[in-house]
């Protein structure tokens, strides 16, 4: 497989799997800690989501698959409730079908084409990578928001354990 499907590959199975995680996240939090902020300075598990997706439409669904682009990036911190978990679970699954639909059909002759999001102009393969870490980033903080809030090793990584096979592909 040549490196640029190897990249789109791996790139759309790691929003798969941190999308996972944060829906795990999700099924664990009750409504009131899903929108609990600890001040006025940090964002909730709603917040984060609700950006998630955002950025997904925004980076992918419009810069790159040409949809109209219709962020309320505001919208997505202002929110202070009003999703219940399960909406939040639905709305993540849908943008992350989306995008990764998107990425999959990429040829990857596309990956070196310019595009512009945001006031920034650069390429569909930077658009993409942009968007998988930005993901992982806020992935990491609800992973985190979780932990401390449920108290749980959410075991993400028990298949590591020396006395564990594993049948995991992505890292």
């Amino acid at each position: 497989m040549a490196a640029e499907q190897v990249f789109l590959d791996f790139s759309a199975r790691k929003l798969e799997q941190l999308a996972g995680r944060i829906d795990d996240c999700l099924g664990k939090l009750t409504g009131e800690q899903l929108w609990r902020r600890g001040s006025e300075a940090e964002n909730a598990v709603g917040n984060l989501v609700l950006h998630l997706c955002g950025n997904l439409r925004q980076w992918i669904g419009s810069a790159v698959a040409g949809l109209p682009d219709i962020r309320d990036r505001d919208g997505e911190f202002a929110a202070r409730g009003g999703v219940e978990p399960a909406e939040l679970r639905r709305r993540l699954a849908a943008a992350v079908s989306e995008a990764v639909a998107t990425i999959r059909s990429l040829a990857p002759g596309r990956l070196l084409e310019p595009v512009e999001v945001q006031h920034y102009r650069l390429t569909v393969l930077e658009a993409v990578y942009h968007v998988v870490e930005h993901f992982a980033q806020h992935t990491g903080q609800i992973l985190f928001a979780t932990k401390q809030m449920t108290q749980q090793d959410l075991g993400y990584y028990r298949h590591l354990e020396p006395q564990t096979k594993h049948g995991e592909t992505t890292p």
